[in-house]
């Protein structure tokens, strides 16, 4: 198992302080992160909390299930991007 956790129904008014402040009781926190659309700055309603090691990340799977701003949300262990085969971006459409 890895130290980065995927967080999922996040309510929108969570904020990475947020995010860091509920899973802080879990063990020392590198990055707390909710991820936000590019264009409009609003939260994408999930986000990763990476511990500094990997026994505090497994007790913080506990959360899985629980209230976090008035939503149930899913705690699981991040599974890396798979690379995009188009090339992904913003590339010129013709």
């Amino acid at each position: 198992m890895q130290n980065k956790l995927y967080v999922g129904g996040l309510s929108w008014n969570t904020d990475n302080a947020g995010l860091e402040r509920a899973f802080a009781p879990f063990g020392q926190i590198e990055e707390a992160k909710v991820i936000t659309d590019r264009e409009t700055g609003r939260s994408r309603g999930f986000g990763f909390v990476t511990f500094a090691n990997q026994a505090d990340a497994e007790k913080a799977l506990a959360m899985d299930g629980k209230d976090l701003d008035g939503r149930t949300i899913k705690v699981s262990v991040a599974q890396e991007r798979e690379p995009r085969r188009d090339g992904g971006g913003r590339g010129r459409r013709y």
